[in-house]
């Protein structure tokens, strides 16, 4: 069985509690894999400036993979690679976003803009990123330099419809996957969390059966495809759990911790 080299992990709904914690056992565990000499970063539908705080509390060295994989921007929070959503499929976005009545988010490098500061989602996502969001009443002078675009909604099944009317609406002109049931991400064509792991692998020159991922949605099913350890959280969807090679406990169960503790395992580290 080949040993683990490196661990790429989702943020949201696997790294951190549902309250947005990063438990002790958790810190712990990626101590033990930088003390094992096993690389680990993080890539998550997040923008950049919602990583950093990770940063500090895991030691990460290697770059890290805001917005679904489709940037990468070094512990510094310095842009390594980044690419945008083409003009077209920007605007073609909103219109599909409205025509299901999800509230509407577009990510630049640095800013969040929104144009319903009282959506449902809004007080979860300044708490989720530790940023505030500018307020605009057009988002048209920014659909050249968005990084993501996102639909919030209550409506989980409705939001599962927007989800397939918006992939064959955009086709290969934008990646859309919902990174929670309540959240639809449209970014970059070409780039996903897969893309990030390859990238990760590459920098380290090492083989991709050699690297392990680990999340609990949509979104991360495009690095377990690429990997050859794959571990769903306890609290995925069944459709997640059947794609990864091993499931573990939940995020409210240290679930996390849990598969570190068996990548060491598995890798002949004890104590």
């Amino acid at each position: 069985m080949t040993k683990i080299s490196l661990v790429v992990s989702d943020v949201d709904g696997t790294l951190l509690t549902k309250d947005k914690t990063l438990t002790d056992r958790a810190r712990s565990a990626v101590q033990r894999l930088h003390q094992a000499g096993i690389g680990f970063t993080v890539t998550s539908s997040r923008p950049a400036i919602g990583m950093r705080f990770l940063i500090e509390p895991l030691a990460l060295w290697l770059p890290v993979g805001p917005f679904n994989g489709s940037s990468i921007v070094d512990p510094e929070m310095r842009p390594v690679e980044q690419h945008l959503i083409p003009k077209g499929a920007a605007e073609r976005s909103l219109q599909i976003l409205r025509e299901f009545g999800a509230d509407i988010w577009l990510f630049t490098t640095d800013k969040w803009l929104i144009d319903n500061p009282g959506g449902h989602y809004v007080a979860h996502e300044q708490h989720t990123i530790r940023a505030d969001p500018t307020i605009v009443t057009d988002f048209s002078p920014y659909f050249a330099s968005a990084c993501k675009i996102v639909g919030a909604s209550v409506d989980a099944a409705g939001l599962e419809r927007c989800e397939k009317a918006m992939q064959q609406a955009l086709g290969a002109e934008a990646t859309a996957v919902r990174s929670q049931t309540y959240y639809l991400d449209i970014t970059p064509p070409g780039f996903d969390k897969g893309t990030f792991v390859q990238a990760m692998a590459n920098r380290l020159g090492i083989s991709l059966d050699a690297v392990a991922t680990i999340g609990d949605m949509q979104n991360d099913l495009a690095m377990f495809r690429v990997s050859g350890t794959s571990i769903a959280m306890g609290n995925a969807t069944d459709n997640v759990k059947d794609q990864a090679t091993h499931v573990t406990a939940t995020n409210e169960q240290d679930g996390f911790a849990e598969a570190m503790e068996m990548i060491l395992t598995r890798n002949g580290v004890v104590g």
